[in-house]
């Protein structure tokens, strides 16, 4: 209870900037995620979020990934270390990284970085993947092995990633939803949308008529 309450006082830090402010509700498994008695600790374990430059602790690789089990209260080392193991596989990165676990995760490359970052919100076994602009600040290499990363989870949960790279956003995704200015503009198929919009809107930001 005591890391939910620190977890809680933390978040609760952005509502000292003078503009910040939320409507809306968001809804997982029916309950509104918003709400001041949601188990952070829960619902972190259910939707993790990896960000475009990888939030890593200045701590080994393994101790890195490990950190959400012990948040859990995953006290077992023998399961901590196959969950690690598994976490840096499904992150594609493990081949790369096996024999330096505990080397700093500063260490590594940007790329190999943010698949360290995204192997800690895949050991809890997340049903959504939250990525946001995760290829944003790697080189064409790195990029192409976050998106294969995608491609091999997609059908394993459901993941909701940020991009302005239009091209990968028709390549990687089902499903688009376009936002202007804070706004929903559509949500289609992403065959249709980027092929036969519904909205004006959409069709002049695909055409470069509008930024956005």
């Amino acid at each position: 209870m005591w890391k939910n309450n620190i977890i809680k006082t933390i978040n609760r830090l952005n509502e000292l900037k003078p503009d910040f402010g939320f409507s809306g509700k968001v809804i997982i498994e029916g309950v509104d995620v918003l709400n001041d008695d949601i188990d952070i600790v829960n619902l972190r374990q259910k939707a993790a979020m990896v960000f475009q430059r990888p939030a890593l602790f200045p701590k080994s690789v393994f101790d890195n990934v490990a950190f959400p089990l012990k948040i859990l209260g995953i006290k077992d080392k023998e399961e901590i270390n196959e969950k690690v193991t598994t976490a840096l596989k499904r992150a594609f990165v493990w081949e790369e990284i096996k024999e330096r676990l505990n080397e700093s995760a500063l260490n590594f490359s940007i790329g190999q970085q943010q698949r360290i970052a995204i192997a800690r919100a895949l050991v809890s076994q997340p049903d959504i993947l939250m990525l946001d602009e995760p290829t944003g600040s790697l080189d064409p290499v790195s990029t192409k092995k976050i998106e294969d990363l995608i491609f091999g989870l997609k059908r394993q949960m459901t993941i909701i990633v940020v991009s302005h790279n239009l091209q990968q956003a028709a390549s990687i995704s089902d499903y688009t939803v376009f936002l202007n200015k804070g706004s929903l503009v559509e949500a289609n198929q992403t065959v249709k949308f980027f092929t036969k919009p519904d909205s004006k809107l959409s069709e002049e930001f695909l055409t470069g008529r509008i930024k956005n």
